[in-house]
């Protein structure tokens, strides 16, 4: 009754009120506006079609400065496999003499089931034993496993989030992008009709899979053929995996705007050639040359008493020599 006499105030509904866009809709929109700027401010000659040579310069300058982080987690996992593994391995026959000479002091197997018990103390000391000499290897190497191998793919995933979003957003109409063609796409912001980039796309990326295979040293190569097959099969599952990953990254970007399938294939085509450069350099503080052969034996210790000794020895037999042949 009061609201319909007018004493009180109407409530408004909400759809009445302006709409603020959202921080993630005006920062989409901001990097969309700053793409744009700066495919009209970069001076490109007017036969390379300037909207296709921007996306490839900056998917090339976002891969560039993520590259130290990638590089970071390279050497972290370098270090693991050529300085942590072999010390480990080189240490676990001589902890486990060690933990048995010391068991069989304190006279544990005199019986059989002194000895099972001898078996069973001996493996768990072991473990712990190796455990604790795991975590100094990794702290006086610096290297963080399970960070080493999320850093790279965390660092690079938003990023490749972002920028997906940024070529998806300016392909939809009203776009620039319908009055360009690059390659085999009529215009950025319609799928590829022949379906060549995304299969260079899937090429690509099966051979980014297959590369970690491609630039292991012999050291590398004879360790995996000792894993065991649980491991071994393990890795080829995960091998087929990312191949058929490949196949369903074909088909997605044969039905994606033709800016987001170029972009998905520059980043490809850089994550192959970052594959063989960090392959290719030298890892950071770690020894490969004294690690990858054994190492030389050195010469038994001599005493001063036999060193004075050494000239009397090799003088007897030439003296007596001589003599003979006085007579």
């Amino acid at each position: 009754m009061l609201a319909r006499s007018g004493l009180l105030p109407r409530r408004i509904p909400r759809c009445a009120y302006p709409r603020q866009p959202s921080n993630k809709r005006f920062f989409i929109q901001s990097l969309c506006d700053g793409f744009l700027d700066l495919a009209v401010a970069l001076p490109f000659p007017p036969s390379v079609p300037a909207y296709s040579a921007t996306i490839i310069l900056v998917t090339v300058a976002s891969r560039l400065v993520i590259f130290p982080v990638a590089l970071w987690g390279r050497n972290g996992m370098r270090r693991m496999d050529d300085v942590v593994v072999p010390e480990l391995e080189r240490l676990k026959p001589i902890i486990s003499r060690e933990i048995m000479a010391d068991l069989k002091r304190k006279g544990l197997a005199t019986s059989a089931s002194g000895a099972v018990t001898l078996q069973r103390i001996h493996q768990a000391r072991t473990k712990e034993k190796l455990q604790v000499e795991i975590k100094r290897l990794l702290t006086e190497h610096k290297c963080h496993p399970i960070l080493s191998m999320v850093v790279s793919p965390a660092t690079q995933l938003p990023v490749f989030i972002v920028m997906t979003t940024v070529f998806s957003r300016l392909a939809q109409d009203p776009t620039p992008f319908d009055s360009e063609a690059f390659f085999t796409l009529t215009t950025l912001n319609h799928a590829d009709p022949t379906w060549t980039i995304p299969i260079i796309l899937g090429m690509v990326t099966m051979a980014n899979v297959e590369s970690n295979h491609w630039f292991l040293s012999s050291v590398q190569k004879d360790r995996l053929a000792q894993q065991g097959e649980k491991r071994a099969a393990v890795r080829s599952l995960l091998r087929e995996g990312l191949n058929g990953l490949s196949l369903v990254r074909i088909i997605w970007a044969a039905y994606n705007p033709g800016s987001v399938a170029l972009y998905w294939t520059t980043s490809a085509i850089c994550g192959l050639i970052q594959t063989w450069v960090l392959d290719r350099l030298p890892a950071k503080n770690a020894p490969f040359v004294a690690i990858a052969g054994p190492k030389p034996s050195t010469p038994p210790l001599v005493s001063s008493t036999q060193k004075s000794l050494a000239p009397a020895a090799r003088e007897g037999p030439a003296k007596k020599y001589k003599k003979k042949r006085s007579w």
